[in-house]
């Protein structure tokens, strides 16, 4: 029988996913686990619970030597950064859901996780309730991935199905999802697709072995959609959906993006709707797998704090196996298939286009249908202009390609 370690944690942030630790540590008392002291920053905000468990002095809890765990849920990258470096170097695990901070500084965490010999766990910072990072490190350890897709963001993905399902534009859409407090006041993070490339660039570690900088994967978000695209995805029953997803290409090269893709009733993400995540995955051998789950909210999110903790009374580590076993790396020589919507101020030009299978122009817009090189597609002027609308078409994965000069 394994021994499981007491776990006393010191707990940074108490907004939604805090307070949502607290009430499912509380209602889980198998767990070795209790919140010792918690860090806020807002001295004049009322709090639920008794307020000798609060101090506004990090210091109090990195420097603990009671507390073995820090838990980071703060907003603030930088900030949070900070508090992780810290915390490892006084040789205290950490448990993180903040994407950002991991994507920007993974590099320098990987090397303080092996420099301080300390667990560093964020399965709540990539899907919410999708256990998809430690399926990655340990079920898919063997087996050849061959892709990894998945609608990651739960605020665009509400919006889009808004737009499906309502039949309103995307400004509707988003004015809704900001009342439901799904987006924030500015929610470019997310519309805009970066918050997808940041939990992205995390899985890539884990997925492929790769420690990519987030401005090497391309992101377009959904804020360019208009009325014709969605009224044409309407017309021929395609949904429009944000994917986040990698491919492997030849001589161990993998395709990176995130772009809103056209899908049909056929693909597993047609109904994955609302606040709802899906990732699906291609092996050699175990074909297609697919993971569904609620990518926001209290619960959902401090389900997948939970289950860190839990696994680090286990003295559980991500051992970042893909690392060790391949040498990957990214590359943007590839064909997709893609829509590009344009309106008569602009134009896209034919001779692009690898090939075009439809072109055409009205008073209301014009659309081109066809193959392009990536890119090609990510260095065109007319690629960003925030006028164009731009969608994948097809989500077959795509084939390395020589280019004529």
């Amino acid at each position: 029988m394994i021994n499981r370690q007491n776990i006393n944690i010191g707990l940074f942030g108490f907004g939604v996913v805090g307070k949502g630790l607290w009430d499912v540590l509380e209602q889980t008392p198998g767990l070795k686990a209790n919140i010792r002291r918690i860090c806020v920053k807002n001295h004049d905000k009322p709090r639920p619970i008794d307020l000798k468990y609060f101090t506004f002095e990090k210091d109090e809890l990195l420097f603990d030597p009671g507390i073995n765990i820090i838990v980071e849920l703060i907003d603030d990258s930088e900030a949070a950064f900070e508090i992780v470096k810290v915390a490892m170097s006084n040789g205290k695990g950490v448990v993180s859901a903040n994407k950002k901070m991991i994507a920007e500084h993974l590099e320098e965490l990987l090397d303080l996780q092996k420099k301080y010999q300390v667990p560093f766990l964020y399965e709540a910072a990539c899907c919410a309730s999708i256990p998809i990072i430690r399926n990655l490190e340990e079920y898919y350890d063997n087996d050849l991935l061959v892709s990894l897709a998945g609608i990651v963001n739960g605020s665009t993905n509400y919006i889009l199905s808004k737009t499906a399902e309502d039949k309103i534009s995307y400004e509707e859409a988003l004015m809704l999802a900001q009342q439901k407090g799904y987006a924030e006041s500015n929610p470019a993070l997310d519309v805009e697709g970066y918050d997808a490339k940041y939990k992205l660039t995390i899985l890539l570690a884990h997925a492929f072995g790769i420690t990519a900088e987030p401005e090497q994967i391309y992101n377009l978000g959904i804020q360019r959609l208009g009325p014709m695209e969605l009224r044409i995805a309407a017309e021929k029953s395609y949904k429009v959906k944000l994917i986040a997803q990698a491919c492997r290409l030849s001589d161990n090269k993998v395709a990176a993006f995130v772009m809103p893709q056209l899908v049909n009733e056929k693909s597993l993400f047609f109904s994955v709707n609302d606040v709802f995540n899906g990732v699906q995955t291609e092996t050699s051998f175990a074909d297609k797998q697919f993971f569904m789950g609620k990518g926001a909210g209290a619960f959902p999110t401090a389900s997948a704090v939970l289950s860190d903790i839990s696994a680090l009374t286990y003295d559980y580590r991500y051992e970042y196996k893909k690392m060790a076993q391949q040498s990957s790396c990214l590359s943007n020589d590839f064909l997709i298939d893609v829509f590009v919507r344009y309106n008569n101020t602009g134009d896209v030009p034919s001779s692009d286009f690898i090939s075009v299978t439809e072109k055409y122009k009205s008073l209301e817009g014009n659309y081109i249908v066809g193959k392009i090189h990536f890119e090609k597609l990510i260095n065109s002027d007319w690629a960003k202009n925030p006028d164009i609308s731009i969608l994948l078409t097809s989500a077959t994965v795509p084939q390395t390609v020589e280019l004529s000069v």
